[in-house]
């Protein structure tokens, strides 16, 4: 039987006051228990101010991190230059009493004193507990789970996924309230951190310069994980992760900047090599997702026994330049170039192997970008589209709706972050027809910070749904989608903060809806 989950609201020895620290010394400081610190020296400085994480889950195990960096926001996070050795342990017990796993891993100045341990020979379907240890000083306890056996009929799975965290425009609150759910596991689509420097209307400035070197992309990610409240969501469950634009640069594609008479293709291919480097050592990555300089294999399969099955993609390291022109355009024959592709061939060949190789009940597309066609246009003739988005690369999107028909793919369920709303969609092989049966749902998730206060009701909203019968919901607030997955049906609720300007936002459930296994069609609860 697997063990029941203890209830460690999210992270437990993060009080309220913690989450809502504003001052990135206190979130680098005072995040973690004082008990757990037996420094040498009364001046030392805790070296876990960053957290730990679990991600990538097997059947028999999952990686779990962290990195050494007593003072995060300077380069090298206040480390020497000579290598660390970090002892972990995994227990079956949030006390660590019962020890299943323990070793020593080394923490090295050439990737930012990171440690990813990839932890194996565990039992299915369980809950364990895990921390690292340096220098007298311990990390937080973080718990992970390990998925079903392969071939196991789980009888359900709770998730929730995120996307579009920009630190200084709110705070994580949407992450305060995931970190009390119930749940298996976290997905993560992309934006992580934000590439520019201040928003002009911060709510918590930070204060520094967009990021170009390897240096900046690391005190970039140190600055967004000093947060408490992003803490206690990585330590609450193993995530899943895949990355977006601004990991990068904004609306880049494979090797070309948003404007290629800023940077050569060297150049820019030198930021994204230095990016991807930073991206590795503070995501809960397996070595296989290792770098090597600006390429880093993100697309991967994660099976869930029977129930389900998680194609994770990459949107823009292999993709092809967006059409010209501006990226909201009318929907003209350039947006059907055979030749363009978010994927790539390779990538392609994978994901539609992946697909038709899948037993799972259920097949979770996550990705980065709305897939349903969105005709954004208010008034005249339309179809406007973001040429950013799947729209602006129709011939390849029209292929996998159609293989989804024609090889009848069980259920495929698509998630996707990056438009900082919240969607709920229905995808079919004609968007021009109405009368078109649906292939697939859609799920859009809003951000958790990034835009800034959203409203419940856009004063646009009427005007959409007329335009685009496949939308069957649409909200702009921040917050996080909760899932939940059993042989029998899907239902999905858009999780949303009253406020994120301040620490004090309620959480509502704005709209919930249920996808029936076999009929993929949206039903509002």
């Amino acid at each position: 039987m697997p063990s029941s989950p203890t209830n460690l609201s999210g992270a437990s020895w993060l009080t309220r006051r913690a989450f809502c620290a504003g001052g990135v010394a206190l979130a680098a400081t005072a995040l973690l228990p004082r008990r757990v610190f037996a420094t040498t020296a009364a001046d030392s400085v805790p070296p876990f101010a960053l957290g730990v994480a679990s991600g990538d889950p097997a059947p028999d195990g999952f990686v779990i991190w962290t990195r050494l960096a007593p003072r995060p926001l300077e380069p090298g996070g206040g480390m020497s230059s000579t290598p660390v050795g970090v002892e972990w342990v995994v227990a079956e017990d949030e006390a660590l009493r019962h020890v299943v796993r323990r070793g020593t891993a080394t923490a090295s100045p050439e990737w930012a004193h990171s440690v990813h341990v990839e932890i194996d020979g565990l039992r299915p379907d369980r809950w364990y507990w895990y921390r690292f240890t340096t220098g007298g000083a311990a990390s937080a306890v973080g718990r992970a789970r390990t998925l079903p056996a392969a071939g196991a009929t789980a009888q359900r799975l709770r998730f929730a996924f995120a996307s579009c965290q920009k630190y200084e425009v709110g705070y994580y609150t949407a992450y305060e309230h995931m970190a009390r759910e119930d749940l298996d596991l976290v997905v993560f689509l992309g934006d992580y951190i934000y590439e520019k420097d201040d928003d002009d209307e911060a709510v918590r400035p930070h204060g520094f310069r967009e990021v170009f070197t390897l240096d900046d992309y690391r005190v970039r990610y140190a600055l967004y994980k000093s947060d408490p409240a992003l803490q206690a969501a990585h330590a609450l469950a193993p995530w899943i992760v895949t990355w977006d634009d601004h990991e990068v640069s904004n609306d880049y594609a494979g090797a070309v900047h948003q404007f290629p008479e800023r940077h050569t293709r060297e150049e820019f291919l030198a930021r994204r090599a230095a990016a991807y480097r930073a991206y590795y050592e503070h995501m809960p990555l397996r070595r296989s997702a290792r770098p090597a300089g600006p390429d880093l294999p993100l697309y991967r399969r994660l099976a869930y026994g029977t129930l389900a099955t998680f194609h994770v993609l990459d949107t823009r390291q292999y993709r092809t330049d967006q059409p010209a022109g501006p990226r909201r355009q009318s929907a003209g024959p350039q947006v059907l170039d055979p030749a363009a592709t978010m994927l790539g061939a390779e990538q392609r060949r994978w994901f539609f192997d992946s697909l038709a190789g899948s037993r799972a009940r259920w097949n979770i597309i996550a990705q980065q970008v709305i897939m349903a066609q969105v005709d954004v246009s208010t008034a005249g003739p339309g179809p406007i589209v973001d040429v950013d988005k799947w729209a602006g690369y129709e011939h390849e999107r029209r292929e996998i709706l159609r293989f989804l028909r024609d090889r009848r793919i069980a259920n495929p369920v698509v998630i996707t972050g990056d438009i900082h709303s919240n969607w709920a969609n229905e995808l079919s092989t004609d968007f021009d027809d109405p009368a078109a049966p649906p292939v697939a749902v859609e799920f859009v998730g809003t951000s958790i910070s990034s835009g800034g206060h959203g409203v419940d009701r856009p004063d646009h909203l009427d005007a959409l749904l007329a335009r685009n019968p496949c939308v069957k919901f649409h909200n702009n607030e921040r917050g996080y989608v909760r899932c939940e997955v059993t042989p029998e049906e899907w239902r999905t609720d858009f999780r949303t903060v009253s406020d994120i300007t301040r620490c004090d936002g309620r959480l509502l459930t704005r709209a919930s809806f249920r996808v029936a296994a076999g009929q993929p069609r949206l039903q509002r609860i």
